[in-house]
């Protein structure tokens, strides 16, 4: 047998029967020591339905957005969203000014909307000495601090005033300006907590600096009043009862776990450095997805056959090696879509199929390049080579123009926002590529292995010429 075609069928098994052993549905995945990888079908927000957030710079538009402060807003984005614990969540950022959401099998859309969009400013507010009724009066409440205004004012002032000033004038507590003693950045981690007795809240670990002011603060005014204020909202106002120098505390209130838990995502993984408004929302139901994965795998099931069933009438035995070989292509390219994991959607879904018909492209042109030399004389073996040879260059010249078409969707997408081309030209390429060795290699081993025992005069009809 010439060229050692032979050879090359066992590293082609190989590769299928490990193609064939991550498509199986019951894959229990991989786990080597410390290594573990779950193996399955990631489906896009169109297949199962979820959310779908379009978030844009609450700022007027002659304020500059910074990149910068657009990639930070995605990556707490990103991290809040990983906190809720919604797979394979699709965030990035789309233009200057906007940043976009979208969320696979989401269960309740308000909470997710609203602790994606939060700017999560942390206060540790001065509050003096406070009534039980101005107490009363101020939680839950949305006051002013002087955060934004003077950032560096001396802790030493109170916002309140002394008991003489008091008998002379009437303050109202909700139109004070409070002073903020440190924020939220000098957080290091939050979480939920829950005592002996049940009662939920939220506890708080302190960066040094932050250890450093906040031991300093308690141990100079124990007995006064310090407010934990959440976007410019009273969440709790604990009372100083000793000076806190472990760098720890925590949030308390009538809290359900859910409820705790949002505030700790939001304390955890820091402020928005910009404000954020939903420009467009949009819940997708999975009877909608479930509904369009069914249409999706009819119509490329109808799709792939006429494929293969033209493939063998046409071009006979030549065309019924190819239709082995198209199947070893979509083996191999959907277990690539579930190692990777690549997230299928309905454009992606569209991407793969019309990949397939990229592959077939590939065996027409070589397979009519075989029909020429064979009808001008040449040996059936020289006519597999020659064809090949010669259609190589038409091949790799549109395959590459179909990759650098992806390159540039692809980039459309992530830079504009636009998922829905990015995952058609991602699942594109990836079956591009995928291609070029089912037809380059695949189809050119199995027909040396079949057909140089074969002679062409034998039968003719075999070939179609």
């Amino acid at each position: 047998m010439r060229h050692g075609y032979l050879r090359w069928l066992i590293p082609i098994l190989l590769i299928v029967t490990a193609a064939i052993w991550v498509v199986n549905p019951n894959n229990p995945g991989i786990s080597i020591g410390s290594f573990a990888k779950e193996i399955k079908v990631v489906r896009g927000l169109d297949l199962q339905g979820g959310l779908r957030v379009l978030l844009e710079a609450d700022l007027p538009q002659d304020v500059d957005v910074t990149s910068e402060q657009m990639n930070t807003a995605k990556e707490i984005i990103e991290n809040r969203v990983n906190g809720l614990g919604v797979t394979e969540p699709v965030i990035q950022v789309a233009g200057n000014r906007r940043v976009l959401v979208e969320l696979p099998g989401i269960g309740d859309p308000e909470v997710a909307v609203a602790i994606i969009k939060e700017t999560g400013l942390l206060e540790f507010v001065e509050m003096g000495s406070l009534s039980r009724d101005e107490i009363l009066l101020l939680q839950g409440q949305t006051i002013e601090t002087d955060f934004e205004t003077s950032e560096e004012s001396s802790t030493e002032s109170f916002p309140w005033p002394t008991t003489e000033e008091a008998t002379e004038e009437v303050i109202d507590p909700l139109t004070t300006i409070y002073h903020t003693v440190m924020t939220g950045a000098v957080l290091e981690d939050a979480g939920v907590t829950r005592s002996q007795t049940g009662e939920l809240s939220v506890g708080f670990i302190l960066t040094d600096d932050g250890k450093d002011t906040f031991g300093s603060y308690t141990s100079d005014h124990i007995g006064q009043f310090l407010a934990i204020v959440l976007d410019k909202k009273v969440i709790s106002i604990p009372r100083i009862e000793s000076a806190i120098t472990t760098g720890q505390g925590s949030i308390s209130g009538s809290f359900t776990y859910e409820e705790a838990n949002n505030l700790a995502i939001q304390l955890r993984y820091g402020a928005l450095p910009i404000p954020l408004k939903v420009v467009e929302s949009k819940s997708v139901g999975p009877t909608l997805g479930q509904d369009s994965l069914e249409k999706s795998t009819v119509a490329g099931v109808i799709g792939f056959s006429v494929v293969i069933l033209f493939m063998a009438f046409y071009y006979r035995l030549p065309g019924i090696l190819a239709d082995i070989a198209l199947l070893i292509y979509a083996s191999i390219t959907f277990a690539l879509f579930k190692f990777i994991p690549v997230t299928l959607t309905l454009p992606g879904i569209a991407g793969f199929v019309l990949s397939i018909g990229v592959a077939v492209d590939a065996n027409i042109l070589i397979f009519e390049r075989m029909k020429e030399e064979l009808r001008s004389g040449r040996t059936l073996q020289q006519a597999i080579d020659l064809g090949f040879s010669r259609a190589w260059p038409s091949i790799r010249d549109s395959n590459l123009s179909t990759l650098i078409t992806c390159a540039i969707l692809y980039w459309f997408g992530n830079t504009f926002g636009a998922s829905i081309v990015k995952g058609f030209s991602l699942t594109l390429a990836l079956g591009v590529m995928v291609s070029l060795f089912t037809a380059i290699t695949v189809t050119r081993t199995f027909l040396h292995v079949v057909l140089d025992r074969i002679k062409l005069t034998e039968h003719p009809q075999w070939f179609g010429v």
